[in-house]
């Protein structure tokens, strides 16, 4: 890999820093939520799980990366209808599970 940067294969575009950049934002929110408001306690929800903040994260995420996959997968771009349900999906999951 003479005279090319170590990451150039990573084919790295703006979306894809957004996207990275916007996980990196939300894992500082929640360090300095914890800071500021500390009591992450578990919660049970609607599913019966008991989730912390830190859990409630993570499912959002992994759920809305489904999202994504399945509108990909079945109907295309352009992708801001899913990002739409995915900000619903993610409201539903901190508020109600």
């Amino acid at each position: 890999m003479e005279g090319t940067s170590m990451i150039a294969w990573m084919a790295w575009t703006w979306p894809t820093a957004a996207f990275f950049a916007f996980i990196a934002l939300c894992l500082i929110a929640m360090s300095v939520w914890e800071v500021y408001s500390p009591g992450g306690a578990p919660r049970r929800g609607i599913l019966g799980l008991d989730t912390t903040r830190g859990d409630r994260l993570f499912i959002s995420l992994l759920g809305s990366a489904f999202i994504f996959l399945a509108w990909l997968g079945l109907v295309g771009t352009p992708l801001w209808a899913p990002l739409g349900i995915a900000l619903v999906y993610a409201f539903v999951v901190f508020r109600w599970v």
